[in-house]
């Protein structure tokens, strides 16, 4: 249809000029600030709503199974609701409901919708509004709740609509009362209001009590802060909650502010300073899985493999020692008593939530849609829907599973990541420290590496118990050894030493293990041991891609072919777009070449050399494999860009780097010579 359907985003009163269609509270419609008696119809205002909050047309058959349970005449219902909403929207022949064949919206670029002006900010980034935007969304959103009195209980498919797009805006609210309260000052009259507003919407937000709290006693309130605590213990007992984090932080901000008031010349003596300034504990990505439901014909929305699938995610993800996962017991619990995903992330206080459903075809196949939502921005951060033919039942789950887990982990690293480097680089923590490093080491430069070893190490120094730094400082001296921007030998000990701190610090850690496996196989052990290590990080965790992929690495040159083949694909099918995903693809294009099937060993190559991150010596795998293909054109184009990223680059430094067996050495002497001819 060709029709844009967000509106402009408007920083002043909606009501001010134009056509503004109000849609928090009761729906209403003005026009120049006068308003705009709707039709009475309660399915033509539920249409209106629907299409205004519509980011694309909606077909004519979706909406009359959204809105109509088996009416006679579906379409001609349909009709006499866009007939009567273009009497109310259209105007000076401008016509806003805009229809073309099967599809239909509401074209309101001229004007304003107050729910999407709240979309498009949560899209923006809540972080980066001012302090007065970030008031006119809180004001839009206490008008009430969305569609507030607009309920069709004999439209069901509009009705699961409509909780769903109430919980979104009610997380929406909360998550601006949050950024709100960030831009106040502590204590002040305004800051209470918001917080008292922001514990309206989400009453068991650990945070919203605790920055209460702390506004209270900054205030000296203290009679009043300990009846917020009496009425929040009595509250989350009613729900089977623990309160006691809630009373801690009130005896600190108490203590707090009872240090403030003692004279200067007591407080070396005071025995409250250090209840007044806990240590902070080494923080991780939180994260909480609520179970799954079974959106299949006929089948419970709970139970059965929708809970199995939760349960095998959840114990999956722990597995990765990356993330703090809560477990399944509380999602479980939280699920019975119907609470949802964004009141779960707040109740739990972990940065983001996983959740999702499986749909089971009766032509055989399981769709299984995921989101991951980050808990205090109320942004969706990644979804995707999986599927598989249910050939084999637990098959497919496992599969399925694998795929789940993987992206969720690199959602969250990717998210991570994109955080830490916004920040001072003074200001972060271990944790950000060593996303930050991770961001500079997947960059595969010389300087990013040294950068990213900076950061390493003082994530390494912040939190001693933390692995994955360890981990990621021994692959910056790898890479040093294998790219040879540094003295071999020495930066393979460093390697080395830097993996072994790294299983120290947590043996149970995959990365550890991978970091350690790769080292050795540097440091020229017997291969037998370093596929030790690395089969130990993919026992720890079966969805470790790396591990895989390394495993495939060091099959592809001396060992197993096949292996490296299916090691390789294996990695690729659960980290698809993984930072290394050149490496993948050169490993199995090394091992096609080892195999003979030179022809597809030459297409691979260049997918490989093709990555944006590709280094030199994945360019030189990609001419090895074109070579012996006979694609000598091809492999000569590839030796001259060899030449001008790295001059004098020659077959010397590519079999140091590599530790190929004796037949895929004797392949790559016989492309280079065909080159080179």
């Amino acid at each position: 249809m060709g029709v844009e359907m967000r509106t402009r985003m408007q920083t002043d009163s909606p009501a001010a000029s134009g056509l503004a269609v109000r849609l928090f509270g009761p729906p209403e419609l003005r026009r120049d600030g006068v308003p705009v008696a709707l039709p009475p119809s309660r399915k033509a205002r539920a249409l209106l709503a629907y299409l205004a909050l519509s980011s694309r047309p909606a077909s004519r058959s979706h909406l009359c199974e959204l809105l109509w349970d088996l009416p006679s005449d579906p379409r001609g219902e349909l009709r006499w609701c866009l007939s009567k909403l273009r009497t109310v929207l259209d105007d000076d022949g401008r016509g806003r409901v805009v229809t073309d064949g099967e599809g239909v919206a509401v074209d309101l670029r001229d004007g304003t919708i107050d729910a999407v002006q709240v979309q498009d900010a949560l899209r923006a980034g809540l972080a980066t509004l001012p302090a007065e935007r970030l008031q006119a969304l809180a004001e839009l959103l206490a008008r009430g709740e969305l569609l507030e009195g607009l309920d069709l209980p004999r439209s069901p498919a509009f009705t699961g609509w409509l909780v769903a797009e109430r919980r979104r805006f009610r997380a929406a609210h909360a998550a601006v009362l949050e950024h709100r309260v960030r831009t106040l000052e502590v204590g002040s009259d305004a800051a209470l209001a918001a917080l008292e507003r922001w514990l309206a919407v989400t009453p068991f937000d650990r945070q919203a009590h605790e920055q209460l709290l702390q506004a209270l006693a900054a205030r000296g309130r203290i009679r009043e802060g300990d009846e917020h605590v009496a009425a929040a213990a009595r509250q989350y007992e009613a729900e089977g909650q623990d309160w006691a984090p809630i009373g801690r932080a009130w005896q600190q901000a108490k203590a707090r502010h009872a240090f403030a008031q003692v004279p200067v010349i007591q407080t070396l003596a005071s025995p409250i300073e250090a209840a007044a300034a806990p240590a902070a504990p080494a923080r991780r990505a939180s994260l909480a899985v609520l179970p799954f439901s079974d959106r299949s014909p006929g089948v419970p929305l709970r139970g059965g493999l929708a809970d199995g699938m939760a349960h095998d995610i959840i114990t999956r993800l722990a597995k990765l020692r990356s993330m703090f996962v809560i477990a399944e017991g509380t999602m479980f619990a939280l699920a019975e008593r119907r609470v949802d995903s964004d009141d779960s992330g707040r109740r739990l206080d972990v940065d983001y939530v996983a959740s999702g459903s499986l749909r089971r075809t009766p032509g055989g196949h399981l769709a299984v849609s995921v989101q991951l939502a980050e808990t205090r921005s109320a942004q969706v951060v990644w979804g995707e829907e999986f599927s598989g033919r249910i050939d084999d039942t637990f098959a497919v789950l496992d599969e399925i599973g694998n795929r789940i887990v993987t992206a969720i982990a690199h959602q969250v690293e990717v998210a991570e990541r994109n955080r830490a480097i916004l920040k001072n680089p003074a200001s972060l923590d271990a944790w950000e420290s060593h996303h930050r490093g991770l961001w500079h080491m997947m960059r595969f430069h010389r300087e990013d590496n040294e950068q990213a070893r900076q950061f390493f190490r003082a994530a390494a120094r912040l939190d001693p118990t933390f692995a994955r730094p360890l981990a990621g400082l021994s692959f910056t001296h790898f890479q040093d050894a294998f790219l040879g921007w540094g003295d071999r030998r020495a930066a393979i000990e460093q390697a080395y030493r830097a993996a072994a701190d790294g299983v120290m610090a947590d043996e149970h850690d995959p990365a550890s293990h991978w970091a350690l496996g790769r080292a050795m196989w540097l440091r020229n052990s017997e291969d037998d041991e370093a596929l030790r290590e690395l089969r130990a990080a993919i026992e720890l965790s079966p969805n470790f891609a790396l591990g895989h992929y390394t495993l495939g690495f060091v099959h592809a040159q001396s060992g197993d072919p096949e292996t490296a083949i299916a090691e390789a694909d294996h990695a690729r099918a659960l980290s698809p777009l993984d930072p290394l995903l050149f490496g993948m693809l050169a490993s199995r294009a090394l091992a096609l070449a080892r195999l003979g099937r030179y022809d597809e060993a030459a297409d691979w190559g260049a997918r490989s050399a093709a990555r944006p991150n590709a280094h030199v010596h994945i360019q030189a795998i990609a001419m090895v494999c074109v070579a012996l293909a006979g694609r000598k054109q091809e492999a000569q184009a590839f030796a001259t860009a060899i030449q001008r990223a790295q001059p004098g680059y020659g077959i010397d430094a590519f079999l140091q780097a590599f530790k190929f067996g004796g037949d895929a050495e004797s392949l790559v002497r016989q492309a280079m010579r065909s080159v080179a001819a």
